[in-house]
């Protein structure tokens, strides 16, 4: 794929989350500078981790990657060594950027595969051993669900990452997802505390380890300057932990108000309104 073809491919998609960066100085489009430092500080706090437990790479593992977007942390994977990696995503443009991303890096299509779908409604036959759940878990309300599909498909590991409820304890939050980029309209999501997702890992038998920031430049992840956000490594079986650096947990919020969040808040005005 030459250099006028890599461009007009890339402009044919309205815009891009992501920043890829192709033979011949081409590179996607994004929204500012903070996402391109924000995907870069993420990759050393969430794939080296994720490689220190797997031995230093993926080689030998089969990947799961919910919610793909357009395939950056699939394409991490490979790159670390991955099998095999099914990306998952319900914004069918994602998956048509994640195919031609992969396809201008010259990857083996045996090695990777992208499907549209709701990940609650997929079939899942193959067996995996890695599960990508980031940026996703946040996205949904249906947290139980989740870990129950993430179990069934065989994985001893997951890399998981999720905005956090600054309830204390052990809570889900209610809230209000508007994301006009992703979703066609205003959903109804679960958010958790960093309490209840290592209860609910362990629910299912995985041990979740809240992973301490490495970042060294927070722009763009302001989230994660407050507290409002973080990444675990689960694992169960014989995955070791010990040598994670973990996060402490912050003070919550004490009160009972802000355990229900503006989410509930806002949910209770929009019913009001309905009469």
């Amino acid at each position: 794929m030459d250099t006028r073809e890599l461009e007009q491919r890339i402009a044919a998609f309205p815009w891009w989350y992501y920043r890829f960066e192709f033979d011949g100085g081409v590179s996607t489009p994004v929204l500012g500078d903070g996402m391109v430092n924000r995907a870069k500080q993420l990759r050393r706090y969430l794939m080296d981790p994720l490689l220190s437990v797997t031995g230093g790479s993926l080689r030998g593992h089969r990947v799961l990657d919910l919610g793909c977007n357009a395939g950056l942390w699939s394409l991490r994977a490979i790159e670390a060594g991955a099998d095999f990696v099914l990306g998952v995503d319900g914004l069918e443009m994602a998956i048509e950027q994640a195919n031609f991303v992969f396809e201008a890096k010259g990857i083996d299509p045996s090695r990777y595969r992208f499907e549209h779908g709701n990940v609650f409604e997929h079939s899942f036959a193959e067996a995996f051993d890695v599960v990508l759940c980031l940026d996703f878990m946040d996205q949904v309300a249906k947290p139980v669900e989740l870990f129950e599909l993430m179990a069934g498909v065989g994985a001893d590991t997951i890399a998981l990452e999720t905005s956090l409820s600054p309830a204390p304890d052990s809570y889900f939050e209610l809230c209000t997802l508007e994301d006009p980029l992703w979703t066609p309209s205003t959903l109804m999501v679960l958010v958790p505390t960093r309490e209840a997702v290592i209860e609910l890992a362990g629910d299912f038998g995985f041990t979740a380890v809240p992973l301490a920031h490495s970042m060294s430049d927070y722009t763009g992840l302001a989230d994660y300057r407050r507290g409002r956000r973080l990444a675990f490594i689960c694992s169960r079986g014989p995955v070791p932990l010990d040598g994670l650096a973990v996060e402490p947990p912050r003070r919550a919020l004490p009160s009972s108000l802000t355990m229900l969040g503006d989410g509930w808040r806002r949910l209770r005005e929009r019913m009001g309104a309905r009469g």
